[in-house]
């Protein structure tokens, strides 16, 4: 069993509290009437933006290393899961009519990945040789400034406003949709009548070349007259 027994500042202490508010918000809604629970579901869109934003920021790369590629991977994946679920429910339409599905899903995803970090993330990164309280200190620094100034839109968000479509994709789709720039009239033409003078000018030097030769032929086959009076004799 893993002992949470940690001092309060210590990094896995916060993330563990994280957790526990988390799923506190979850068994609060399951016990609230649907049409009242909106301020729930806000509080906690807010309560997992924040801790995804401090974990992926400054826990997760503290602990990748030693926790190991497969276990990190697969956390990112859940996050950006999550992320998913908080922008579609983010939304004008708040979801529209299958909101509470969303949220749903959103809040069984999250146990999951919860269970998965405390069962065997947290214990792993534990074992490392670091000052997990100094790494607490700028977690909760990183919370009061993300509370102070906003959290940053993430690239989840851009996703769902784009129609479930990444800005690269976006911006593939507008180049390969955009005519390729044909040449004008007057260009085409231009090239036209210089191909056609090319042309002729090469007939025209080629004309004399073969005139010179046809007239060198005739000339060496017509006896001069000193060969007709050798001839005579």
């Amino acid at each position: 069993m893993f002992d949470w027994l940690l001092p309060e500042n210590h990094a896995i202490s916060i993330l563990k509290r994280d957790h526990d508010a988390v799923k506190g918000l979850f068994d609060e809604y399951e016990r609230t009437e649907v049409n009242a629970a909106k301020p729930l579901i806000d509080k906690a869109l807010l309560e997992l933006k924040l801790h995804t934003v401090i974990e992926g920021e400054i826990f997760y790369p503290a602990v990748r290393k030693h926790v190991g590629a497969e276990l990190m991977n697969e956390a990112d994946e859940e996050h950006h899961v999550a992320k998913l679920l908080i922008a579609e429910l983010e939304q004008p339409s708040g979801g529209g009519d299958r909101r509470d599905a969303k949220f749903r899903v959103l809040a069984e995803n999250v146990r999951h990945h919860i269970e998965e970090e405390e069962d065997q993330m947290l214990p792993k990164a534990r074992d490392m040789d670091i000052d997990f309280e100094q790494l607490g200190i700028k977690m909760i620094a990183r919370r009061n400034e993300l509370l102070k100034k906003g959290i940053p839109s993430d690239k989840e968000h851009a996703m769902v406003a784009n129609g479930g479509r990444s800005l690269s994709s976006k911006a593939s789709s507008s180049k390969a949709s955009s005519p390729a720039k044909a040449s004008s009239p007057a260009k085409a033409t231009s090239r036209s009548k210089a191909t056609s003078s090319k042309a002729s000018s090469s007939k025209v030097k080629k004309a004399p070349a073969a005139r010179a030769t046809r007239t060198s032929r005739r000339t060496a086959s017509t006896p001069t007259n000193k060969a007709r009076k050798r001839a005579n004799r």
